[in-house]
């Protein structure tokens, strides 16, 4: 039977999206079996969000990220959980890797109830108030942002099929949802995915602290907090004819940002910084934020434990190896010479107390 090495966190984050998931299905249970592959949009008030209920269930802002309505969302947020997740929360450690996951799981959700909310006030229209809001759409979209930060280059294959780097994942998962958000009415997916995106995206680009180049290599430097790399900016992540228009947007959005003292701009040293470390995880991988660093920190400790165990035991099983000691020519006369004069004196002392005695 094969083993899968899942993180701690990952581990729980699994038995929550099936646990949530089957409790929803028994909570609202499905008429026919083919519904559980098709239906969307019957969660479970306690558990999914439901503009027109949430104010009475307020931890519905996190757990409605772990709710599916069908099987075919279950499997694909399992197997993003499954890969993502395990290679993220060891890449970062468990504590960032959880703070980000929190993040993304209340601030898209709350963003979307608030933009049902106003539809509803805008359209008086019942069906903003009772729309389900579920799934993991949100941890989806967010992920292939963490993975266009820290393996851009990486090719993906889909059924062995199409080709596609991970740098243009991020966009065609937006595309793809705005798509079926205006052609088929799963807007809820559309809101998730965009939000999302610009939820993780924040967070990576100006927040999230990670250790600079020097004290990843032992210096003793403060870390590094956001991605200041050229590489990650917002208009990097579309296509090129779009970046000229997407970075002039971004550039006037983020120079009001920065008049209103919400942001402050990078400076020249941090570009540098965040470029070095943008190519650095290019070539090698990804760098340890401070919880990666703690837990990379304890499997040196403890393989360096067990070497010395090893070593400890072949060493009681060998014979020791004689151990020869030089002394040095003058010093070995000297001592001979003290040695003679102590003699002497030894006598003397004898032949006086001799003629005391007689």
């Amino acid at each position: 039977m094969a083993r899968f090495n899942l993180p701690p966190l990952t581990r729980v984050l699994l038995i929550l999206l099936l646990g949530l998931t089957s409790l929803n299905s028994i909570l609202q249970p499905v008429p026919t079996a083919l519904a559980f592959f098709t239906r969307t949009g019957h969660g479970s008030p306690l558990l999914s969000l439901v503009p027109g209920q949430s104010f009475k269930y307020p931890w519905t802002l996190v757990t409605a990220t772990f709710v599916e309505q069908n099987i075919l969302g279950l499997i694909g947020t399992g197997l993003t959980l499954f890969f993502g997740g395990r290679y993220l929360e060891r890449a970062w450690g468990l504590y960032e890797f959880g703070r980000f996951i929190f993040l993304i799981s209340i601030i898209p959700n709350t963003l979307c109830f608030t933009t049902y909310i106003f539809l509803y006030e805008a359209s008086k229209s019942n069906r903003a108030l009772t729309t389900t809001v579920s799934g993991g759409i949100a941890i989806q979209s967010a992920l292939l942002v963490a993975f266009k930060q820290l393996v851009p280059e990486h090719t993906v294959s889909l059924a062995r099929i199409l080709r596609i780097r991970v740098k243009h994942l991020p966009a065609t998962f937006l595309l793809v949802n705005t798509i079926a958000g205006l052609a088929l009415g799963t807007d809820t997916a559309m809101f998730l995915s965009w939000l999302s995106f610009f939820t993780s995206w924040t967070y990576l680009r100006y927040y999230q602290s990670s250790l600079s180049l020097s004290s990843a290599t032992g210096g003793d430097l403060p870390v590094d907090r956001g991605d200041a790399s050229d590489t990650f900016a917002l208009a990097y992540f579309f296509p090129e004819p779009l970046h000229t228009p997407v970075a002039k947007i971004c550039e006037t959005v983020f120079d009001l940002l920065v008049a209103l003292r919400v942001c402050s701009p990078f400076s020249a040293e941090h570009v540098d910084a965040g470029n070095e470390q943008a190519m650095a995880r290019t070539e090698g991988g990804a760098l340890p934020t401070r919880g990666g660093r703690r837990d990379e920190a304890g499997r040196r400790r403890a393989l360096a434990l067990q070497a010395l165990d090893q070593r400890l035991h072949s060493g009681g099983r060998s014979a020791p190896a004689p151990v020869v000691l030089t002394v040095p020519a003058p010093v070995a006369q000297a001592e001979s010479s003290n040695g003679g004069q102590d003699g002497k004196d030894a006598k003397a002392m004898e032949a006086e107390e001799k003629g005391a005695l007689r």
